[in-house]
């Protein structure tokens, strides 16, 4: 039997490079831009870069956060993506030590993924959506909890009541209001959390998403960012809490 320290450990280190990963695609897949084709180099002067540049965090903080060739700053979101993928590992890990842990790493990964692409693009791509869809119906049929049917239930709802929403503040305000790719996220999220945990995803989005407004205002900040939220971004977060909770 492994040790409890074990899981965390491993699908923390997992998280780092996933978290690498993410963080190009966040910034890359938005400009049109290949993540998988070539290697990586740096986006200032075009360098490749080395395998000791491509350590996940460690690599970003030896160097200070700038190319060792040109100088160019690093963006700090490859640091923050890549922790997060960490925290995200280490938390599963803690939550529940085995496959189900697994599971509930690549969903906090991907969920990760979809933030950092809407916060940064205020997009959703669907086939990363739809991953994240098919993998907690494949989950479903391993018999992990919640059961297929609270899963099915989970989808249908989660996309149904933000697709409503969406609707009527289009026909009542006369513009978007909602993206198109909210409702199937949050629909792909019912595939992995069930029906059950959708109002307490909702509910801690929307306390995320007024406390940011809150705090930006009380600090004075003007930020278009802070103005339009994209509610991806504070659906991830909130959904990963709930499978913390509920695992």
């Amino acid at each position: 039997m492994a040790e409890p320290w074990i899981w965390p450990a491993a699908l923390g280190l997992l998280g780092l490079v996933f978290g690498s990963f993410l963080a190009t695609l966040a910034i890359r897949w938005p400009e049109g831009r290949s993540t998988l084709v070539g290697r990586s180099a740096c986006d200032g002067c075009g360098r490749t870069l080395r395998a000791v540049e491509l350590v996940p965090a460690v690599s970003f903080l030896a160097q200070r956060g700038c190319c060792r060739s040109c100088g160019a700053r690093i963006a700090p979101s490859h640091l923050v993506v890549e922790l997060l993928g960490l925290a995200i590992g280490v938390a599963a890990g803690l939550a529940a030590p085995g496959w189900a842990g697994v599971a509930g790493a690549v969903f906090g990964w991907l969920l990760l993924g979809l933030g950092a692409i809407d916060l940064r693009a205020f997009w959703l791509p669907d086939p990363l959506t739809a991953a994240l869809a098919l993998l907690g119906l494949a989950v479903g049929f391993t018999g992990l909890a919640p059961s297929l049917t609270d899963r099915l239930i989970g989808g249908v709802a989660g996309f149904g009541v933000l697709w409503l929403v969406a609707a009527a503040y289009r026909r009542l305000r006369g513009r978007v209001g909602l993206g198109g790719g909210d409702p199937k996220l949050f629909g792909a999220i019912g595939l992995w959390l069930g029906w059950r945990a959708l109002p307490g995803t909702l509910l801690l989005a929307c306390v995320a998403g007024l406390g940011v407004v809150l705090v930006a205002r009380l600090a004075g900040w003007r930020l278009a960012a802070v103005d339009r939220l994209p509610l991806g971004t504070l659906l991830a977060p909130a959904a990963f809490g709930m499978w913390v909770l509920g695992a």
